[in-house]
């Protein structure tokens, strides 16, 4: 009866196509377990990286991203809180993957790690989408490095030059002023723009920051990404991919990036809460063996590309207990090119920026510096070295004048350089002032 009545001229065929290339899989699951992190579901059949959503019975959504499988059943781990979720809640799949805003809009704004103000300012203009996590870069798209980059901090523009597109690592314990050193380089770097990310970071430190360390001039041409230590483990480590995202699309337009995260340390402390949760063996310090998986992930984002931009990057690595040898702080410094050490002694004599010239290092710098300016920077690290191997004898009055021509040179120059070495909160030093200034010693 009913196809009597259908018209002779219309074809089914078009409609039996499309019901074929429907999805019969399941797009829903429920809830079974939530233990910590973990949310274990009997469905919907996801895609490790897909975004879901809970439906709680009090009608909330919690978004949930999708980790991995075990024994038939899908592990999620929430992006936000887990309070209201019960048995039997259904989980809808979204087909989506992480995606983060980007675009000039950006510039002067502070966001979290899902692209949401955070500033009170209204929504974002003039953005667009992109993949938190997209290819991995051809290793042979890179561009070399033979440009050096100023940051607008004398130590290290003349001691540890870096050069467009080099990752450094800044290590250092708590209290020793790695903030404010990055409040500096956002201020005085020459980089076009400033992508600025704190992972794990005290919610009180937020603003203080944002006033103190960066102030207005530094927030004209940045992009703050923030994500404090009370979010969810995987909400802090959204926050460093979407910082580095936001930066690829800058460098990708042409520009000239400064890339500054702190902590390294607290974007592993993130992983190492979803793994184990996830049911990962603890190795060393109880990381498991995806933080150091995603580490080179991370970190090898960033870098010059032939016929674009660069991402200068420095990441700040929180050592525990100030042993410069923890897992994660040796991990970092194999991955990246060149490390920045902060001292805790030097901080408590009041010398800041508290960097230990001795034992940092920039590989990239023979690359972008001229072999004078290597030699004098050279000349000042010996001076440093003779000072202290020979501080013991010097401080007890065992040293006498004239013994040794080379600890008498150090000596003199001792104080030139300890001033040349300190720089206040507040002051800028263009790079070629620095080299200037390292000449006068």
């Amino acid at each position: 009866m009913a196809s009597a009545l259908l018209p002779s001229d219309i074809s089914l065929q078009p409609y039996f196509k499309r019901l074929a290339a429907v999805e019969t899989m399941p797009v829903t699951g429920e809830v079974q377990r939530v233990v910590g992190l973990l949310v274990e579901s009997s469905g919907p059949a996801a895609g490790v990286g897909e975004l879901c959503s809970v439906r709680t019975s009090g009608n909330r959504s919690v978004p949930v991203e999708v980790v991995g499988f075990r024994d038939g059943r899908l592990l999620s781990v929430p992006l936000s809180e887990t309070t209201g979720i019960r048995p039997g809640d259904r989980v809808i799949s979204t087909g989506q993957t992480p995606s983060i805003p980007i675009g000039a809009g950006l510039l002067g704004r502070v966001i979290d790690g899902f692209g949401r103000p955070l500033d009170g300012r209204g929504p974002l203009q003039h953005t667009r989408l992109a993949p938190l996590q997209p290819q991995v870069l051809n290793p042979l798209d890179r561009e070399g490095i033979h440009e050096p980059i100023g940051t607008g901090v004398r130590a290290i523009d003349a001691l540890l030059t870096a050069g467009r597109g080099q990752r450094i690592g800044v290590f250092g314990g708590s209290g020793v002023g790695k903030s404010t050193l990055l409040g500096m380089m956002a201020r005085g770097t020459e980089a076009d723009v400033v992508v600025l990310c704190l992972v794990g970071e005290r919610g009180r430190e937020v603003r203080s920051f944002i006033e103190h360390d960066l102030g207005p001039r530094g927030l004209e041409r940045a992009v703050l990404v923030v994500s404090t230590s009370d979010n969810p483990a995987l909400a802090r480590q959204r926050a460093a991919y979407a910082a580095t995202a936001i930066a690829e699309s800058f460098r990708d337009a042409g520009k000239h990036v400064l890339l500054m995260m702190d902590s390294v340390t607290r974007f592993a402390m993130a992983q190492r809460e979803i793994g184990l949760a996830a049911g990962e063996p603890p190795t060393a310090k109880g990381y498991p063996p995806s933080v150091f998986a995603r580490l080179p992930g991370l970190l090898e984002r960033a870098g010059a590309v032939r016929g674009k931009g660069s991402i200068t990057a420095f990441y700040t690595v929180l050592v525990e207990g100030d042993d410069q040898n923890e897992p994660i702080a040796d991990a970092v410094r194999a991955i990246l090119d060149g490390h920045i050490v902060l001292s805790r002694d030097l901080a408590s004599r009041n010398h800041y920026p508290a960097i230990d010239i001795l034992p940092s290092v920039s590989r990239t710098m023979p690359d972008v510096t001229t072999v004078e300016h290597r030699a004098r920077a050279a000349s000042v690290r010996d001076m440093l070295a003779t000072v202290r191997d020979n501080e013991d004898l010097i401080n007890v009055g065992a040293y006498v004048a004239g013994s040794n021509a080379r600890i008498d040179q150090a000596l003199a120059r001792r104080e030139a350089i300890n001033r040349f070495l300190c720089q206040p909160a507040d002051m800028d030093v263009r790079l070629a002032d620095a080299i200037a200034a390292l000449d006068t010693l």
